[in-house]
């Protein structure tokens, strides 16, 4: 493993490293805290650590203080936790001035190496580096980092680009325009409807929509097959297909673990509720989908309501499933949630007591301001409007909240005091 190890280190000194598009995140590099990026694969997480490597290389640190494995890489599929002692053998035997010096270690998909966290906590305590760590499932961070590094982490979550990120990548805008005149318009409605059509996954920017949608499908099974069936032991591989499918197909809707069990045993698909419920955990741990529960003060209330569940990204979402293009709403909405969780809002639907229904009460995590968000595809459908202002209305008297923000395809209006509608193209770049 020496010299294998040994010659990772030499490629990488001799690599011309990517210029990535730059992404908004930043990583937090508090000395003595592990930096942890995740996210679902193929999002981003590796391009953004070359980003910080490109950075440290422009502020002359010497590409010999940096060390970047890949422990995807089939080189190192014999490489257990035995080993790891050996990159700080190779790596200081090659560079032994080195030891007197802060050194940047990054280390991409380090999960897939039983008790890894035992050589990351040991690196923390006795060495002079500062460490970076992806990883492509929650479980890196929710259980082992939290049980294991014993809060000596901090975690940076990459998601597909954002809008202002897939602007600057095609060219279009490096920052966001301050005036909103009529060719700025029209770029940016252009823009969101290819954003809404493609996603924001890198690899698939610019190339024929056909082999798109074939890359985007293959992430859904990469992700099936590595993040979940083989990382959890998953033997009903019927089930979980089926599930995936389900689940794509309900997004920006509620979903119930009973009702879908329900479906299977009509279909004499068999599976217990746990497993299910197993399942669901496992593919919101590998990033592809999220939850959201109601709105409520009582844990059983959160507990017996449907959640409503939300995908990573539309591209994704458009390559998996036949959308129907006189309703475009859900995945407007889903492009909603998105921009809101990559803001760090914790997301909640409400439901108020008369009944009505708003789509996000959206707390930020940081700052605790809240919104109330309501999604209509377009105020010119007057019924389904009328609905979505009243159950907004309503919320916001229920919820003793001022103000509410009605996100639309492309109308904008300032309907009274407290009710702003605003199209997708400028909310998606000016979320306050």
């Amino acid at each position: 493993m020496k010299t294998i190890l040994s010659q990772l280190i030499d490629d990488f000194q001799e690599r011309n490293l990517p210029s990535p598009v730059s992404r908004t995140n930043v990583f937090s590099e508090i000395k003595g805290k592990a930096d942890v990026v995740i996210g679902m694969r193929r999002s981003g997480k590796t391009w953004f650590c070359f980003q910080r490597i490109n950075q440290l290389l422009k502020k002359n640190t010497p590409q010999n203080q940096i060390l970047y494995l890949n422990f995807e890489d089939e080189r190192l599929l014999g490489f257990n936790v035995g080993n790891f002692q050996e990159i700080l053998d190779v790596y200081y035997g090659k560079f032994p001035e080195n030891k007197d010096r802060t050194c940047y270690f990054f280390f991409d998909e380090l999960q897939r190496i039983n008790q890894w966290e035992l050589f990351i906590r040991r690196l923390l305590d006795t060495e002079n580096i500062q460490i970076f760590i992806t990883g492509s499932s929650s479980k890196l961070l929710s259980t082992e980092i939290a049980t294991s590094l014993r809060g000596r982490s901090l975690t940076t979550e990459i998601f597909p680009f954002s809008f202002q990120e897939f602007l600057k990548y095609h060219g279009l805008f490096a920052d966001k325009p301050e005036t909103f005149g009529s060719r700025t318009n029209a770029t940016l409605r252009k823009a969101v409807k290819d954003y809404l059509q493609n996603g924001g996954f890198p690899e698939v920017q610019n190339i024929d929509p056909n082999i798109q949608t074939a890359i985007l499908q293959g992430y859904i099974d990469i992700v099936l097959m590595k993040d979940v069936i083989e990382r959890h032991r998953v033997n009903n591989i019927t089930a979980i297909k089926y599930l995936v499918r389900t689940l794509m197909h309900s997004t920006a809707r509620k979903f119930s673990v009973n009702k879908f069990y329900n479906t299977l045993k009509s279909m004499s698909v068999k599976c217990t509720k746990n497993n299910l419920y197993d399942y669901l955990d496992h593919l919101t741990d590998a990033f592809v989908f999220y939850k959201v529960p109601i709105h409520s003060r009582s844990e059983k209330s959160r507990m017996i309501n449907p959640v409503k569940i939300y995908t990573i990204d539309t591209g994704l979402l458009n390559a998996m499933t036949f959308q129907n293009s006189s309703d475009f709403g859900p995945v407007l909405e889903n492009m909603v949630f998105m921009n809101l969780r990559r803001n760090k809002y914790q997301i909640e639907y409400v439901t108020t007591k008369k009944g009505f229904e708003t789509d996000f009460f959206a707390r930020h995590t940081i700052t605790n301001d809240e919104k109330l968000i309501q999604v209509c595809w377009q105020m010119t459908d007057k019924k389904t409007f009328d609905r979505e202002y009243r159950g907004l209305k309503n919320a916001m008297e229920e919820l003793s909240i001022s103000s509410g923000t009605i996100i639309t395809w492309d109308d904008e209006a300032q309907l009274d005091s407290s009710i702003n509608v605003v199209p997708i193209w400028k909310w998606l770049l000016y979320l306050n």
